[in-house]
């Protein structure tokens, strides 16, 4: 389980990059080309989906390649990249993939059978 948590977490960010680099990208061609009558125009919170093109695909990276040593952690990285995802991009034929990856891969790696090994965090 932990092994498809890894994954299915490092798939899901791969794809939440590519998501992010074109919400990204559009919310910075139409703050400085303006807006296109009938084609594209300004989301109402820009800064969130800025903030989500960078940090949702990094906390699933990371937390799927946390999840083989630190299960915990590594699962609870995932919930986040997906509930971020789902928060500032909504559930659309664009995000449906990473948010199910990333979300599959996180309750995988929380109920991995195997505890972590008690070390310190320091």
């Amino acid at each position: 389980m932990r092994n498809a948590a890894s994954t299915l977490g490092v798939i899901g960010g791969i794809i939440a990059m590519i998501v992010g680099f074109f919400s990204y990208g559009y919310t910075e061609m139409v703050g400085r080309y303006g807006e296109i009558e009938g084609l594209a125009h300004q989301l109402t919170n820009v800064e969130l989906i800025r903030a989500a093109a960078v940090l949702s695909p990094l906390l699933a990276i990371a937390g799927g390649a946390m999840s083989k040593s630190r299960a915990l952690w590594g699962g609870v990285l995932l919930l986040l990249a997906c509930g971020l995802m789902y928060v500032a991009y909504g559930f659309n034929v664009g995000t449906m993939f990473p948010i199910a990856f990333t979300g599959l891969g996180g309750l995988l790696a929380l109920l991995a059978g195997k505890p972590d090994e008690p070390k310190a965090h320091f």
